[in-house]
């Protein structure tokens, strides 16, 4: 069955996109003639908590003595209790070696994905990535792929730097357009602090792409390659940060006008706020930060609206609502166990497609989106 599930689903993205359960389910009633007897099978029936225990695999926590620490048929639960543990003592008996500190080049020959670190009397796998120092690098071992992917590209970044100290010197005094930009971010920090997240994104699309290199030659020739595109990538971040800004401040100033209209006020400062942080340029992945423009400009074609239709805007934020609230209690959870799940990332940024979709449809969406969609995008997500 597994084999020919595979076969019939194999190249079909667009039904594989809503996750493994629903295009599953077509499958079952399809296959087995199932449809044409009124038969119907829903997401719940997949739900891994309805198994009995006993179909779910056990899991142990063994000490570096052998001893069992604890047990439990849910990975997640095991992570939640002990993960913090387990990272603080990994760190505490892997101690850097002097060799990799206070780097400012690759002088450290290949940097392989996996690394066999000794921790106790057992040998476990670890994970070697660069660690932003500062002025400087390091290179440590950490006990999670995610965490050493997200710390090392900020550490690479860093290297790179190291590399460009001229340009990032001239950056430092000509980044075009930074005193309106600076004016316009007062309510969120300095200019000083835009101007570093401006520079930290032009070394990270200039010289972070993938693949990432792994060798000192690699990365000579990434600094060979980047040297070109500085200027250029520099100026196409002022121009998406300068729009930004300003699609950010003209919807601030709309909103006063507004404070008879408390929810929906609320509604679009929550937004407002989770989009446009003290961080922003630098805590969004670039890829999405390109839609911020649009994302605030259907914020103030929805103000622009809301008088001459109140009744339709409470019911898209009531649809909206329900599908934020899933997201983000799933979030919440995912955030607690240190877990990245890109399926619940994408679907946050489609939440916010569906916003443009419900309140600003002229601005128009790059993918389809509507309640219904996510709804079912969702199912899939929370039972795939």
């Amino acid at each position: 069955f597994v084999d020919e599930f595979i076969a019939a689903t194999a190249g079909n993205d667009k039904k594989m996109n809503a996750g493994l359960i629903p295009p599953l389910i077509d499958y079952i009633l399809e296959a087995r003639g199932l449809n044409a007897r009124g038969w119907a099978v829903t997401p719940d029936a997949f739900r891994p908590d309805a198994l009995p225990p006993h179909f779910s695999m056990n899991y142990k926590l063994i000490d570096e003595h052998g001893r069992q620490l604890d047990m439990n048929r849910s990975l997640v639960a095991l992570r939640g209790e002990w993960g913090k543990e387990a990272k603080e003592e990994f760190a505490e008996l892997h101690e850097t070696p002097s060799e990799y500190t206070n780097l400012t080049d690759w002088t450290f020959g290949e940097l392989p994905e996996l690394m066999e670190v000794p921790v106790g009397k057992q040998t476990v796998i670890g994970y070697p990535a660069l660690v932003d120092d500062g002025e400087t690098v390091s290179l440590k071992v950490f006990d999670s792929a995610e965490e050493a992917a997200e710390t090392h590209r900020k550490g690479l970044a860093r290297l790179f730097m190291s590399q460009f100290r001229e340009q990032v010197k001239y950056f430092d005094k000509n980044v075009p357009g930074m005193s309106q930009m600076g004016m316009q971010f007062m309510a969120l920090g300095t200019t000083e602090e835009l101007k570093r997240q401006i520079v930290d994104l032009t070394f990270e699309r200039a010289c972070l792409t993938e693949p990432l290199p792994t060798t000192p030659e690699a990365f000579k020739a990434r600094c060979g390659e980047a040297k070109a595109r500085l200027g250029l990538i520099m100026q196409e971040v002022c121009r998406l940060v300068g729009a930004i800004l300003t699609e950010w401040q003209a919807v601030t100033k709309k909103l006063p006008a507004f404070k008879a209209q408390a929810a929906v006020v609320a509604d679009i400062e929550a937004q407002l706020k989770r989009l446009v942080s003290k961080n922003f340029v630098v805590a969004t992945p670039f890829e999405r930060l390109q839609h911020f423009p649009r994302y605030l400009k259907a914020i103030g074609v929805r103000l622009d609206k809301l008088k001459a239709n109140p009744g339709r805007d409470a019911q898209s934020m009531a649809d909206y609502a329900k599908l934020w609230t899933n997201y983000e209690r799933r979030a919440l959870q995912l955030a607690k166990m240190g877990a990245v799940d890109p399926q619940v990332e994408q679907f946050r940024w489609l939440l916010e497609e569906l916003r443009v979709g419900l309140f600003a449809q002229e601005l128009r969406t790059p993918v389809p989106v509507s309640v219904k969609r996510l709804e079912k995008q969702w199912e899939g997500i929370k039972h795939g």
